[in-house]
């Protein structure tokens, strides 16, 4: 006869969201109700890189006295061998089908689908986002019962943490012994936040009563932009009339990227090269012009010591962070930015003449070298920090006349005559072409890395020339988004003789 067994509990939380304030509760729902806890910890590293893993396990305590001692509960998770697993995002849920912790014969999974990216995800040089609908496909696969929804947004809405909405959630579920009052009973003990909590756990119920999966939320098509400017007004009358429609949302999107970068006439320029990359042979699909329409914007708005400046120092950004943190009145919120430019971006950020003389080796050269390499550290927040990125964000106006345009300017050109040239005979190759531009990102270190692998492509590109598959520059770009440091990427062009 198969002796009884706990019910054995594992919850994936990050720092900040209360996974084990979540466990704790747990625990004391169990004790005041008739059952034996027992939960650990096993923490992960900090930020995204991973989460810490709580577990409890509940025992009744009526089947010990039965038994004539106390059970030996476990400390940590088995795969294969968990009954509910509780994930806090769903990158999170995602962990424990890979763990082996979600299994289909007996676990239910109760997990958030609201995104917090890792810091993997962030830092490729490429798209590096895990797809969520094949994270929540593998997840309603492994588990026997998946629910799940946006526990963010109900945690927003009440004011509260997404572990009370994961408490509602798993009471919905009906897979512990226990009833919903005995559920918000074990809230109210805590005696701490107990009215937002309680709320929390109210929508969370709710939400997990509703339905398992959420249904899809159709998007309504958004009426065309009416800009009351008329040089804007006039920019997008030139980009519905000029480019066919299928390419419309793109431009629309580049010409309000490039005029918050710098101005109309910027975006007239964004237009310019658009009109001549549309008038290229192509293979009738448009992806030529919608692929050089993304990438050519992305690049027309690079980020430089001026654009960093603008974006910490812009309103809306100060308002999302007292969002984020949830200010409350009578509170002060200091915003500590690390800054570090290198020599390179000071000399870039002046203008041609005198940024090419700084960037010589000589004694002022070795100063401003010798004083910037240790970084510093800018508090937004106060007003000399503040003062000091508003001025530099003012420098936009001469944004043109720096050697960093001037320097970028040349390498766009350079790459709009790259595509031209494989259109001529192989319009697929220049939509692979277009698409290199992804390896130019960021600013700084990893500005110069993704630079280095693009130099390495337009110079194989340029040494193949017709003969050159696009199916081999795509593989060859994929090698370079895969390692920033240029190692894979140079071991296929040394393979197919492109060095």
């Amino acid at each position: 006869m198969n002796s009884p067994q706990p019910i054995k509990i594992a919850i994936l939380a990050m720092g900040g969201e209360g996974g084990g304030v979540l466990a704790d509760w747990i625990v004391d729902l169990g004790e005041h109700n008739g059952y034996i806890a027992q939960t650990t910890s096993v923490p992960g590293v900090a930020q995204r890189t991973g989460a810490t893993i709580y577990y409890v396990e509940l025992f009744p305590e009526a089947q010990a006295r039965r038994d004539g001692g106390q059970p030996v509960l476990a400390l940590m998770p088995l795969p294969g061998d968990v009954d509910v697993v509780l994930a806090s995002e769903l990158m999170e849920a995602g962990r424990a089908v890979q763990r082996g912790l979600v299994t289909q014969d007996r676990t239910t999974l109760v997990a958030s689908t609201h995104r917090v990216y890792s810091i993997a995800e962030k830092t490729a040089m490429g798209d590096g986002r895990v797809d969520g609908d094949e994270l929540i496909a593998h997840a309603s696969k492994a588990a026997k019962r998946f629910v799940r929804f946006d526990m963010a947004q109900a945690a927003e809405q009440s004011g509260s943490v997404i572990s009370a909405v994961l408490f509602g959630a798993l009471a919905a579920t009906g897979v512990l012994p226990f009833s919903r009052a005995q559920f918000e009973a074990t809230i109210e003990r805590g005696g701490v936040g107990v009215k937002p909590s309680l709320k929390a756990f109210g929508l969370g119920h709710a939400q997990a009563d509703e339905a398992a999966a959420p249904p899809v939320a159709v998007q309504s098509a958004q009426p065309p932009p009416q800009p009351r400017d008329p040089e804007v007004a006039a920019l997008l009358e030139r980009a519905r009339s000029a480019f066919p429609d299928p390419a419309q949302p793109l431009i629309t999107e580049g010409i309000r990227r490039l005029i918050d970068y710098q101005d109309p006439a910027y975006a007239g320029l964004y237009l310019d090269r658009l009109a001549r990359v549309h008038a290229l042979p192509g293979d009738g699909s448009g992806a030529l012009l919608r692929e050089t329409a993304r990438h050519l914007a992305l690049w027309m708005s690079y980020e430089d010591t001026i654009r960093v400046a603008d974006l910490k120092t812009r309103g809306t950004r100060f308002e999302r962070v007292r969002g984020e943190v949830r200010l409350q009145p009578g509170q002060q919120l200091a915003i500590n930015e690390f800054m570090h430019p290198r020599i390179e971006e000071i000399c870039e950020t002046l203008p041609v003449a005198l940024g090419r003389w700084l960037a010589r080796p000589h004694a002022l050269h070795r100063l401003v070298a010798r004083l910037t390499q240790q970084g510093r550290v800018v508090t937004t927040s106060s007003l000399r920090g503040y003062l000091l990125l508003w001025g530099l964000a003012r420098l936009r106006g001469m944004r043109r006349a720096t050697l960093r345009y001037q320097i970028e300017n040349a390498r766009i050109e350079q790459w709009l005559a790259q595509i031209t040239q494989a259109a001529q005979h192989n319009p697929a190759l220049a939509v692979e072409v277009a698409q290199c531009q992804r390896l130019v990102k960021g600013y700084s270190d990893t500005h110069a890395r993704g630079l280095k692998n693009y130099q390495s492509l337009m110079a194989a590109v340029q040494r193949a020339g017709a003969s050159l598959a696009p199916a081999l520059l795509r593989e060859l770009r994929d090698a370079a988004l895969a390692d920033e440091h240029g190692k894979q990427l140079q071991t296929l062009l040394v393979r197919h003789a492109l060095v």
